[in-house]
């Protein structure tokens, strides 16, 4: 019999909207490399391999080129499958075991929760080298940060960050080959502010809805916004939706939705 492998767009109640992710509950760990071809073979941003523990999963992801990690969308869709596969009632908390420590995820009706590390920024340069990547006018760049995971790059407008064509190439040999632009939205927005997220470092040129950017984002925007919830809008082409909780402490709560796409499964399990 042949492995189960489930695809879920992640921050969306629409179908071909928000991130795909491939879930793959696995009945006993596999190798990197193993795990590595499946995530290309896929060719999502991210595929997730989950193996049962005593009180939860082991999860991992992969994008279609390396492992990353933390990942907010793939562990997202893991709960999803989790609870949708009858792996865990709705009433349980989904625990993952990962590289970035316990993360648990709650059901709360339509939504889940995540409960993610949060991840702070510092005031860095704006560098020829990021200037020319993303190839905004100076004058509409209004702070440049770093952190741990991206340069996170605030502009003047929503319209910048819908338009932004960034040069890829340039954005893969930065020191931090991936990079946040993010601004308030317009005033008759339902969000409170707009994001991209590209990571061409990571194999991925512009992730569609990114949970570890909002680990960024929620610190940033508390800081300016000087509030505690927020409705994001994250802009690709298939758009996502997140709502954050973050009260100035080391975790931020990041919830959204999920829609199952396809069931299939893997013929051959060969590690060769």
């Amino acid at each position: 019999m042949g492995q189960t492998i489930t695809q879920v767009d992640a921050f969306t109640n629409t179908p071909f909207q928000g991130n795909p992710a491939a879930v793959c509950v696995l009945p006993a760990p596999r190798s990197e490399d193993w795990m590595q071809k499946v995530a290309q073979e896929m060719n999502l941003s991210e595929t997730a391999f989950l193996v049962r523990q005593d009180d939860g999963y082991n999860l991992r992801w992969f994008t279609p080129t390396v492992e990353v990690p933390l990942c907010g969308h793939a562990t997202l869709a893991s709960a999803h499958v989790l609870w949708s596969e009858g792996y865990l009632s709705s009433e349980t908390a989904a625990r993952f075991y990962t590289k970035s420590g316990l993360l648990i995820a709650h059901k709360k009706e339509e939504w889940i929760e995540l409960d993610f590390p949060v991840n702070r920024s510092e005031v860095t340069i704006l560098s020829l080298e990021l200037h020319q990547a993303l190839g905004i006018p100076i004058e509409s760049i209004m702070s440049v940060m770093k952190n741990s995971l991206a340069y996170l790059v605030e502009v003047e407008s929503e319209e910048w960050v819908r338009k932004i064509q960034p040069n890829f190439e340039l954005l893969k040999a930065l020191p931090i080959s991936k990079t946040i632009v993010t601004s308030l939205t317009n005033k008759d927005s339902e969000y409170d502010f707009i994001s991209r997220f590209f990571a061409p470092g990571a194999g991925i040129n512009e992730d569609p809805v990114t949970g570890a950017a909002h680990c960024c984002l929620a610190p940033f925007w508390r800081d300016r916004l000087n509030k505690d919830q927020f409705l994001a809008y994250q802009a690709s082409s298939r758009g996502g939706v997140l709502k954050i909780t973050y009260d100035g402490g080391s975790r931020v709560c990041i919830s959204g939705q999920a829609v199952t796409i396809l069931k299939g499964e893997l013929t051959t399990l060969d590690e060769k």
